[in-house]
């Protein structure tokens, strides 16, 4: 397993370590439930340093960018961040990921998921006809995403950035925790506001912002989180994770990302996703949330009251914020309304649910 620049701090603190995307990661400290509400309520710090990283340069590094991403990347000006996806040639998703335009027409970062670092480099680069200079940095980057209603104030302690005014999906890049070039952006995963910081990784630097965060963090009660929550604080906003709720097999319009796929331009697949937006997507994803007591789990199958087949579960939890089993789904697109009543299949029984509103928080 790879460790990232924090590991050895996860296991002094006696994380429950566990095998994510290949990286020796922490799943929880003190238990989810309680890192969730740390950073529902306050603020709490997630090691993201196994999310990949490439660089970008050039006259026509946007033109590469255009024709494999499925958002239009021409809206972006230096400091403005961007959700968007990779579609393949069928229409479905090779990966989601952020844009940042560093210097407008010129210089990005993209930033891929941990998973998917070697599938997406390639994919890339198989489509890089103008020889734009890519450069993979995931190994040389280290990435802690502070998230919380408070995250921001705390964090301001650390930098002369004004951090505390930045909009969401921008960036400020500068001195943070007495520390050179380092990224600081408003985006994250769980929907509780916060920051996310990238630096180099050599020297000392991830031991010097890691004391640094935690100096002015641990006396308010910021605390270190684990991936079990992380999943938890996702799911109650209804985002996508990739391998669960969009993948190869999914399209964007089929996954609600209908806003990130932009037909004013050229790319991968669009005239696949624009037939599927003129006529329309067979099935839907959409919230659940169960009625009878279960908990639905990615694979389960989903049936009408006939017993005929509707669905999967692509994701599914017990909520700490809402005291309720929750999940994501595909449902066939005729039966997806909110509020209609549906059944998990939980050890071959009917389990009662009903498709809701995303997001459930």
């Amino acid at each position: 397993m790879k460790n990232t620049p924090f590991t050895q701090q996860h296991i002094a603190l006696g994380a429950k370590m566990a095998s994510f995307a290949g990286y020796n990661m922490p799943i929880s400290y003190s238990g989810i439930n309680e890192e969730h509400q740390t950073v529902r309520q306050n603020a709490g710090v997630f090691d993201v340093s196994h999310m990949g990283e490439f660089f970008l340069k050039g006259p026509k590094a946007l033109d590469l960018i255009q024709r494999v991403c499925s958002n239009d990347a021409s809206k972006l000006v230096a400091g403005k961040a961007q959700y968007s996806c990779l579609p393949n040639e069928n229409g479905g998703i090779v990966d989601d990921l952020i844009i940042y335009c560093l210097q407008e027409n010129d210089e990005y970062m993209l930033v891929v998921n941990a998973s998917n670092i070697e599938k997406d480099w390639n994919w890339i680069s198989e489509r890089n006809t103008d020889s734009v200079y890519m450069e993979n940095i995931s190994d040389h980057i280290g990435l802690l995403a502070v998230q919380g209603p408070k995250a921001v104030e705390y964090m301001q302690q650390l930098t002369e950035m004004d951090i505390t005014n930045l909009k969401y999906y921008t960036f400020v890049k500068g001195t943070f925790a007495g520390v050179l070039d380092v990224v600081v952006s408003a985006t994250g995963y769980t929907g509780s506001g916060g920051v996310e910081i990238y630096f180099e990784d050599k020297d000392d630097h991830a031991e010097k912002i890691w004391n640094e965060i935690f100096r002015v963090g641990t006396p308010n009660g910021v605390k270190p989180i684990g991936l079990g929550a992380r999943d938890t604080l996702r799911l109650e906003m209804g985002f996508c994770l990739y391998g669960n709720d969009i993948d190869d097999t999914t399209s964007p319009l089929e996954a609600g990302l209908g806003w990130i796929t932009k037909f004013t331009k050229d790319f991968t697949a669009k005239e696949i996703l624009e037939k599927q937006k003129s006529e329309g997507v067979s099935r839907k994803l959409v919230g659940i949330e169960m009625i009878d007591k279960g908990i639905p789990r990615h694979g389960y199958k989903i049936q009408n009251a006939n017993g005929e087949e509707i669905g999967y579960v692509t994701s599914g939890t017990q909520a700490p914020s809402l005291n309720k089993a929750i999940g994501m789904a595909y449902v066939r697109k005729d039966l997806a309304l909110e509020g209609n009543e549906i059944f998990i299949i939980i050890r071959d029984k009917q389990v009662k649910a009903r498709i809701a509103k995303l997001p459930f928080a």
